[in-house]
């Protein structure tokens, strides 16, 4: 069937009434001479992050001792340039967005938090390491390093993070979320930056995991598919708007196990040293250490039925 060119005629009509919604529903417009960092851009750093953190793993093989350092060195060069543009658009935003008054040099204030991130990476390799070792020591099914380091999502979430995290700390705005959410879209874990994790984490199969923004997780922690660490509630003003920057999500001390599809809520709630949160349990209040929740056995029924009952109420 040929186009039918006249309603073509109608296009301009429609583009007219959707620019015209672009004044009206300002908060979902950004229009202007201050780009916001890339997306493209940022899944870019995160590639050649990778590609630093875990060498001969992610993009570039047959890397030897004798190429690699060169390998590295052009990485390094091309984060280092990519970081402050992208930093500089994030900054720039922020502080539009918040009515300050612009930085002069937003260029070197980029740079600093750029080259302070770039020192960082032999320091998370040592944490990384130990996520890794945890991921190997915790699941049978790991065959080797190689293989979690290929296959795992769990760990390839926790990486995104913790450099999100010390991009977060550094000050810098937007960029850290874009991290975690790419992350998040890729693996289906959700890791907010500003929560706080200690090595040695691992994220067993991984799909559905959340973890909210004010968590604190402790030392050799292991969490399964399906695990909430969220807000029991919103704290609200006498204006009845959201009190935001307290603690609202739980704290998991050192050598905490949560099963699957366990959900954990609250600020004040603090799971202690050793604990073992059972599958599915919804656990508001905190519990002691070395100590073991679980829900009561669930009650099965079983109905047994011959062959021709079973064709005939039972089959779909």
């Amino acid at each position: 069937m040929a186009t039918d060119f006249r309603l073509k005629e109608a296009l301009p009509e429609i583009t007219e009434g959707i620019v015209a919604t672009y004044t009206e529903c300002s908060r979902t417009s950004h229009l202007g001479h201050r780009p916001l960092p890339s997306r493209e851009a940022i899944e870019g750093v995160l590639c050649d992050l990778m590609d630093v953190l875990y060498p001969g793993y992610w993009r570039r093989q047959n890397l030897h001792i004798g190429n690699v350092e060169y390998h590295v060195g052009d990485l390094i060069d091309r984060l280092h340039d990519t970081l402050i543009q992208q930093i500089v658009r994030a900054l720039r935003h922020e502080q539009f967005a918040q009515g300050e008054a612009e930085l002069i040099d937003l260029e070197s204030l980029a740079q600093q938090k750029a080259v302070e991130l770039l020192k960082k990476l032999p320091d998370l390799r040592m944490v990384l390491e130990e996520d890794a070792r945890a991921a190997f020591e915790g699941d049978p099914a790991a065959k080797s390093y190689h293989e979690i380091i290929f296959c795992y999502p769990g760990l390839e979430a926790v990486t995104v993070y913790r450099v999100a995290h010390e991009l977060l700390l550094l000050g810098v705005p937007l960029i850290p979320r874009m991290m975690t959410e790419n992350a998040h879209a890729r693996t289906g874990i959700d890791i907010h930056p500003g929560a706080r994790i200690g090595p040695g984490f691992f994220i067993d199969h991984g799909t559905g995991v959340v973890i909210g923004e004010t968590c604190d997780i402790g030392t050799n922690v292991k969490l399964y598919q399906g695990v909430t660490l969220g807000a029991l509630s919103f704290p609200r003003d006498a204006a009845g708007n959201i009190i935001r920057g307290m603690k609202r999500h739980p704290t998991l001390e050192d050598d905490v196990v949560v099963y699957a599809n366990a959900t954990l809520l609250g600020g004040d709630t603090v799971v202690g040293h050793h604990a073992v949160i059972g599958s599915s349990v919804w656990l508001t209040h905190s519990v002691a250490p070395y100590t073991v929740v679980s829900m009561e056995k669930p009650s099965l029924r079983i109905k047994g039925a011959g062959p021709q009952d079973f064709v005939a109420n039972y089959q779909i």
